[in-house]
């Protein structure tokens, strides 16, 4: 069994793009801008958010955090988008998910400018993803194909079961991974919460995808012996033994699945570090698709 370290292949990405920063900077080019916005205080939202700033700050790019709190108006933060695609200094933004439930999630998504949505969560980037046209990828997805590309972990040909069908992870992920393209070219089951058989048709995957939310939903007996798990799944979890209270748990039952396997994605450590990386790569593309 090898862990897939998300972490290392992260910084192996954000030193890539240091260079590259300073290569634009050397030729008199403009520095990347990534703008976020944080409504409320949720832990994990804020917690994510600061990592994305961290991440601008470790590569060279600039960074703007736009704070609101949990009461702002649908207005409000719709004329916040609206300033932000018209801003010519911001290369790109993200508007953190989940959003308090008297605001419209997908009306927010949609007013985004879709060459500045480097979340990759506008239709138009969707529709492109679908049709393999220039566009940004969604974050998440896209950072697991980076893991499995840099890792040379073969998927041509492989049956794989994404298990959870968000349009953010599992929806997108199982498009990807069944394009002609590399990492690509497999035989992807969407599976999900009515899925007839769940267990004996996670038990043939050659790489299983665990994006359901339920901490330790993937347990052994559903695993085969060398099957390749990547482990979505960050649920806090009450442990008095953790001096904040509370531990981050996966998907997968990582102790009773990590022997059976060839890889294997830790939580935390895995794919999150990976879907930060792929959003600063977003924010650096947001640049070449404007002509800056």
């Amino acid at each position: 069994m090898q862990l897939l370290d998300g972490r290392a292949t992260a910084q192996e990405i954000r030193e890539e793009l240091k260079n590259a920063v300073n290569a634009r900077r050397a030729q008199g080019g403009k520095t990347p801008h990534l703008a976020a916005v944080l409504v409320g205080s949720d832990g994990g939202s804020l917690t994510y958010v600061t990592a994305k700033v961290k991440a601008c700050d470790q590569i060279g790019f600039d960074s703007s955090l736009i704070q609101y709190d949990d009461f702002v108006s649908e207005e409000e933060l719709l004329a916040k988008v609206n300033e932000l695609n018209n801003d010519d200094d911001v290369d790109g933004f993200i508007v953190q998910l989940p959003l308090p439930s008297h605001i419209d999630e997908l009306k927010v998504t949609q007013a985004i400018d879709p060459l500045k949505d480097v979340d990759g969560f506008h239709p138009e980037n969707l529709g492109k993803m679908v049709l393999n046209l220039p566009g940004f990828l969604p974050a998440t997805p896209a950072g697991i194909l980076q893991l499995l590309k840099r890792n040379n972990i073969a998927t041509s040909g492989k049956d794989c079961v994404v298990i959870g069908r968000s349009n953010i992870v599992g929806m997108p992920l199982s498009i990807m991974l069944a394009r002609n393209t590399d990492p690509g070219n497999c035989t992807v089951t969407l599976a999900h919460s009515r899925t007839k058989g769940l267990k004996e048709k996670v038990l043939k995957a050659d790489i299983i995808i665990a994006a359901i939310g339920r901490p330790g939903f993937v347990t052994a007996d559903m695993v085969k012996n060398g099957a390749v798990i990547i482990d979505v799944g960050t649920t806090r979890v009450k442990d008095d033994s953790k001096k904040n209270g509370w531990a981050l748990k996966g998907d997968v039952d990582f102790e009773a699945v990590a022997p059976k396997c060839s890889y294997i994605t830790p939580v935390p450590g895995g794919v999150g570090p990976m879907t930060i990386a792929s959003l600063m790569i977003n924010t650096l593309q947001s640049m070449e698709l404007r002509g800056k």
